[in-house]
């Protein structure tokens, strides 16, 4: 009976040892896993999971940005997100990238508060993405506006004539590839692609009628291009209030938001150069080019990637 006696406590030990190393092990596999997914996704992964204000970056050339439009979804069905801030520093880019975008904003706004802040540019598709919030807080001194579309192609006909290069074709119909950059633009070609602009201009100015209250003629008024300042962007009902991030939290506060919580940034995680982009050669690239020193995309950094824009474009650029 001793021995039983004995085996039992020893056994009841080594149960308790296992059980001790098995906790162990699952909380030090748990910090490990929190620690992968804080370094894949950024350093504000554990702050996602808590209740939070969202806040998105929109900066640069606008274009067709999968990856955006999930993140918004994402924060969309979030339960930890209360409000958005949308942060946006872009001239503009291609209208369909705008429309893509507004209608994402439009969708979150239907189910959580959203507020524009806009940094030092938004105009014309970074308009119309701003006019997709709540409410538009810009600085005193941002540019605000240029609404419009345009198409801008190249003639080179000229060079051709000199280099004594002849282009051939055969096509279906006297306005197909029209226009192109290989000949002078004919009066019908030029009134097919003003058809274009315009139509696409009808529905910008609609957008923002719409979105600003305003009657079409007021929009309409607005909307021959020119650029405002954030305090005269104000005085035309293009923006609410002038001011930065903490006046974009105080107008969510209105909307039953909790001012106090933090502010956390919901990065582009699919970002990703190849070799000659990568992040560290993007550092050195900007380094000797004289750029902000910025894991960023050195071609994005340079402006460059607006010479690349196709179809209708919406987008300031003296």
């Amino acid at each position: 009976m001793a021995m039983r006696a004995d085996d039992l406590i020893d056994r009841r030990r080594l149960r308790r040892k296992l059980t001790f190393w098995r906790v162990a092990a699952f909380v030090v596999l748990a910090a490990a896993i929190i620690a992968f997914l804080a370094w894949v996704y950024g350093d504000n992964f554990i702050g996602q999971a808590v209740p939070h204000i969202a806040k998105v970056k929109i900066e640069g050339t606008i274009t067709e940005d999968e990856e955006l439009l999930k993140r918004l979804e994402a924060i969309r069905t979030s339960p930890e997100v209360k409000g958005v801030i949308l942060s946006i520093d872009s001239p503009g880019g291609t209208t369909v990238g705008g429309e893509s975008t507004f209608e994402a904003v439009r969708k979150l706004a239907g189910d959580k508060p959203v507020v524009a802040e806009v940094g030092t540019l938004a105009a014309s598709a970074g308009y119309m993405i701003a006019s997709a919030a709540d409410h538009i807080v810009a600085r005193k001194t941002s540019i605000v506006g240029s609404i419009g579309v345009l198409i801008q192609y190249p003639d080179v006909s000229g060079l051709m004539d000199k280099l004594g290069i002849k282009l051939e074709e055969v096509k279906s119909s006297p306005l197909k590839a029209s226009p192109s950059p290989f000949k002078p633009t004919n009066d019908d070609e030029r009134a097919m692609v003003r058809k274009l602009i315009l139509d696409s201009y009808d529905w910008f100015v609609g957008i923002v009628a719409d979105r600003r209250k305003m009657t079409h003629e007021q929009a309409l008024a607005l909307a021959d291009g020119s650029i405002f300042t954030g305090r005269q962007a104000l005085a035309n009902h293009l923006v609410d209030a002038v001011g930065g991030e903490q006046e974009a939290i105080d107008w969510l506060a209105t909307k039953g938001v909790d001012g106090k919580l933090k502010v956390v940034e919901w990065k582009n995680k699919d970002r990703r150069g190849g070799f000659l982009f990568s992040q560290s050669m993007a550092k050195m690239a900007a380094k000797a080019l004289g750029l902000p020193d910025a894991g960023g995309d050195v071609i994005h950094e340079l402006g460059a990637d607006r010479l690349f824009l196709d179809g209708l474009v919406s987008v300031w650029h003296p």
